[in-house]
């Protein structure tokens, strides 16, 4: 039951009142300011009815005193003196309605009763838009945690709700992906849309580095650990510390730093290199790989427990090739996003670049498409980007996957085959860089380590 305060010098008045009112509202009474500020100070009070005239109180100063409460009650305002003026006074400084003197009773419980509706609805309404306020900016993050990642395929549609699912969790997650499909950009937004996109986001690419340097840079170390360690060094378990660290390439580090990582994942607490204290971290791990970890925990270059400990969510990027519908879309993004940087008018593509964006195998993903596309930004001189615009692999000139008239072609059964699509791939990148393997490391979107790696486990074939 709502508590109504009743207010008036007039002990009769208050009486009537309380005997007409008490059966829809919990009553208490006052004469004056007095014994009104003490019932407001002691009470939850949900109405206020107090009369214009308190003897030598006003009730303008018990209308003030309920209004300046955290939580002020609906106010109504009585007088026998009533006037325009008065009127307006009373609702300026707050006062829900006025009433006149003398009283009709019945008249005077409707209209509390609708005074308590319309808090309600206002109560209801503010609660709903506050409501419908922290769901905007929850889309709003949403959106802009994965405005990067461009698609409308159902491949990636997928992979954005798996984001957007297990983004505020702390557990970690492995993403798997061919290079160039966007593994990087996935770590971003499981950043972005996580409890730390405040905190630092580190990232270390695993296959650039030796084991030693690949041990330091991740645990740090201690002056003197090892020739040339002149003072003490902070890894990137450190660094990131409250943040996310992003292990990239995660397939390429050797089984000594995988079991230092495995301790650090399951302890959450990493030793520098040349000391034995351990340090307490607090690091959401994201890993990525091209590499498929579970085969290499069957052939025994990667540990299992590791690999179950990386992959408690997991992540599949698609290649390009299996989501064409997003082809267009990427190619477009891109468009504009490097005419804005280059100073360039935005130029569209002309159907046959369309059609031939659209109709290539794209082994190297999207990072061979941004790149083509940047290509042909740069070098258009006319008002569209045109085949002749575009990279020589895709316009016409010394391609990077031959065509299946040209030598070391694909077979027709080997069209879809990811294997033969990569070993000709990497002939392809080798040819067009003369055999200079770091720049056909650098074309491909790998790193010069993978590429040898790949080349000692598949040789190509000799001329």
């Amino acid at each position: 039951m709502k508590t109504l305060l009743i207010v008036d010098d007039e002990k009769p008045t208050r009486d009537a009142l309380r005997m007409a009112l008490e059966d829809s509202f919990d009553c208490y009474i006052a004469a004056d300011l007095k014994q009104a500020t003490e019932v407001l100070k002691s009470e939850d009070v949900d109405l206020l009815l107090t009369d214009l005239r308190l003897g030598g109180d006003s009730g303008m100063e018990v209308l003030d005193a309920a209004l300046a409460l955290p939580h002020p009650p609906v106010a109504v305002m009585m007088t026998a003196y009533g006037s325009v003026d008065t009127a307006v006074e009373a609702m300026r400084r707050g006062a829900w309605h006025f009433v006149t003197k003398p009283l009709n009773l019945d008249e005077v419980e409707l209209l509390l009763k609708r005074a308590i509706r319309n808090r309600t609805l206002e109560t209801e309404n503010v609660k709903l838009a506050a409501e419908n306020e922290t769901l905007r900016q929850s889309k709003a993050k949403a959106t802009h945690g994965l405005e990067r990642l461009i698609g409308r395929s159902a491949q990636m549609t997928r992979v954005a709700e798996k984001i957007v699912q297990i983004a505020p969790t702390r557990a970690t997650v492995l993403i798997e992906g061919e290079s160039g499909t966007g593994k990087e950009v996935v770590a971003h937004a499981l950043h972005d849309l996580s409890g730390r996109p405040g905190e630092k986001f580190v990232a270390v690419n695993c296959a650039a580095l030796s084991s030693q340097l690949l041990e330091s840079e991740l645990f740090g170390h201690e002056k003197g650990a090892f020739t040339g360690a002149a003072q003490r060094r902070v890894g990137r378990f450190e660094q990131a510390h409250g943040g996310t660290l992003f292990l990239d390439e995660i397939g390429e580090i050797d089984s000594q730093t995988q079991v230092k990582l495995l301790r650090a994942l399951s302890e959450r607490t990493i030793e520098r290199v040349g000391s034995n204290t351990p340090v307490k971290v607090d690091v959401r791990v994201i890993a990525a790989t091209n590499r498929h970890l579970a085969s290499m925990v069957e052939e025994g270059s990667f540990r299992e427990d590791l690999y179950f400990r990386l992959n408690v969510l997991g992540i599949h990027m698609p290649p390009l090739r299996e989501r064409r519908e997003d082809i267009i879309l990427l190619a477009n993004s891109f468009l504009s996003e490097f005419a804005r940087e280059n100073g360039r008018p935005e130029k569209p593509f002309t159907e046959a670049a369309l059609a031939r964006l659209r109709s290539y195998p794209w082994p190297g993903n999207v990072r061979e498409l941004r790149t083509a596309v940047e290509h042909a930004v740069v070098m258009s001189n006319q008002n569209v980007l045109d085949l002749q615009h575009l990279p020589d692999f895709l316009s016409g000139g010394s391609p990077m996957i031959e065509s299946s008239s040209a030598k070391n072609s694909l077979a027709p059964n080997e069209e879809f085959n990811l294997h033969a699509l990569e070993q000709h791939a990497i002939q392809g990148a080798l040819r067009r860089t003369d055999g200079n393997r770091t720049k056909a490391a650098e074309l491909l979107g790998i790193s010069r380590r993978t590429l040898q790696r790949k080349l000692r486990d598949s040789p190509l074939p000799g001329p």
